[in-house]
């Protein structure tokens, strides 16, 4: 039986983090799916991990050495630069994305990176605080405005107690990610002076320039007493990711966001809230617009009364707690007859019948055109940096993606909609 990734050669390019260690798993991962996988480690990588490790896990030779002689006698760094399918950094650690978003070619990763026309996946690993930095969003927007498709990073506990995004995604799914990249049938983006053009560049050269995007993400908590709230699982990823893509080709940008632990995406205006009530009045207050996302996952119900003071957990009868609906802000905007977005797009995660849930509810919403993924147990972990989508019109017609990360698929919807708009 031929494996997914059979016969593509990857070149692995391993990060000085602490991560490291995982790009020993992920060389087994890719080359259990058909891949031939070449290492090359960074000076700080091999503070982590040995060459011989990652050479003897690949069946390669590792490279680690911009000047070595035996190399460089053919211009070793274009060879490698252009023998493969695909360049995968991981661990991309800030350092190495800061080098590769400003070209700087110094060592023999940067070198190969700034030379290649393949395509480029990578996986960032690092503080919190670093991910969070400025500097590092700066730099995450121009790779992406480059073509460099991203995985990642994860959400969880990290060295010296942190909590947050910033750890490497698995090494299956960053084999997932660069099975999905090398299947695409688009032309490879490639990166750096020689990239190429993708069909979703589109997207990234101004389609949506002088256009107003208002785009929701994220969850509402709705609060049960002053230390609970109802909630669920949305994580804000794909909200943002679309809000990020929208911004990149050139709208003019109101996200409107509920209680997340992700980064504002650059270039955007952001309105955060907590509460359905407070992002119905915060999209009202961001109209008008030319097109409506709305990506959040709005609780459908809040407690009917809030109460002032902790419930106290004392042997007696649970406190009950009724409920009541909250606004639907998708169909107040679908349905309004002044300043209505010409575009309004809604989302529909769903667990059962998710094709006949998302239609019946752009019927009922009234809306243009809805989002739908699978958020089951089979389907996929609602929160996740994966997302598989159909896209569902009012006629019935749907369009199902294969699954990518949740920064491609907010590229791609940005160039759907900014089609649907025209010039």
């Amino acid at each position: 039986m031929t494996r997914p990734l059979q016969n593509r050669r990857i070149l692995l390019v391993i990060g000085g983090g602490i991560a490291a260690y995982k790009a020993l798993d992920l060389i087994r991962r890719l080359r259990e799916r058909g891949a031939a996988v070449r290492p090359l480690l960074t000076a700080g990588a091999q503070e982590f991990v040995t060459p011989l490790a990652a050479a003897a896990l690949a069946g390669e030779r590792a490279h680690t050495d911009l000047f070595d002689r035996a190399e460089e006698a053919d211009i070793g760094h274009i060879k490698l630069a252009r023998d493969a399918d695909a360049i995968v950094v991981a661990p991309a650690t800030a350092s190495l994305m800061a080098r590769m978003a400003t070209g700087e070619a110094s060592d023999l990763a940067a070198t190969v990176l700034l030379a290649t026309t393949v395509p480029i996946l990578i996986a960032p690993a690092m503080n919190v605080r670093m991910w969070q930095h400025p500097a590092t969003r700066r730099n995450l927007a121009t790779l992406r405005g480059d073509g460099v498709r991203v995985v990642g990073p994860n959400e969880g506990a990290m060295a010296e107690a942190e909590f947050g995004p910033g750890r490497l995604a698995e090494p299956s799914e960053i084999a997932d990610a660069v099975e999905v990249m090398l299947t695409d049938s688009r032309p490879a983006p490639g990166f750096g002076f020689l990239a190429g053009r993708e069909p979703a560049e589109a997207a990234k050269a101004g389609a949506l320039a002088g256009r107003r995007v208002l785009v929701t993400s994220g969850p509402t908590h709705e609060p049960i007493d002053p230390v609970r709230y109802l909630a669920n699982r949305s994580s804000g990823r794909q909200g943002h990711a679309i809000a990020a893509a929208a911004a990149a080709a050139g709208a003019d940008v109101t996200l409107v966001a509920g209680p997340v632990s992700i980064p504002d995406p650059p270039g955007v205006r952001v309105v955060p809230v907590e509460t359905a009530r407070d992002m119905l009045a915060a999209v009202e207050a961001a109209l008008p617009a030319d097109l409506a996302i709305f990506a959040a996952a709005v609780g459908d119900w809040r407690p009917a009364e809030a109460r002032d003071s902790k419930i106290k957990k004392d042997g007696a009868a649970p406190a009950p707690v009724a409920l009541v609906e909250n606004p639907d802000i998708l169909a107040a905007i679908a349905q309004r007859t002044t300043d209505r977005p010409r575009l309004v797009v809604g989302f529909a995660a769903e667990t059962d019948s998710v094709l006949d849930n998302a239609r019946a509810k752009i019927v009922r919403k009234g809306c243009d055109l809805i989002v739908a993924n699978d958020v089951s147990p089979a389907g996929g972990v609602m929160g996740g940096s994966a997302n598989t989508v159909h896209l569902v019109g009012r006629d019935g017609t749907v369009e199902t993606w294969p699954t990518l990360d949740k920064d491609e698929v907010g590229r791609r919807l940005v160039a759907h909609f900014a089609g649907l708009l025209g010039t």
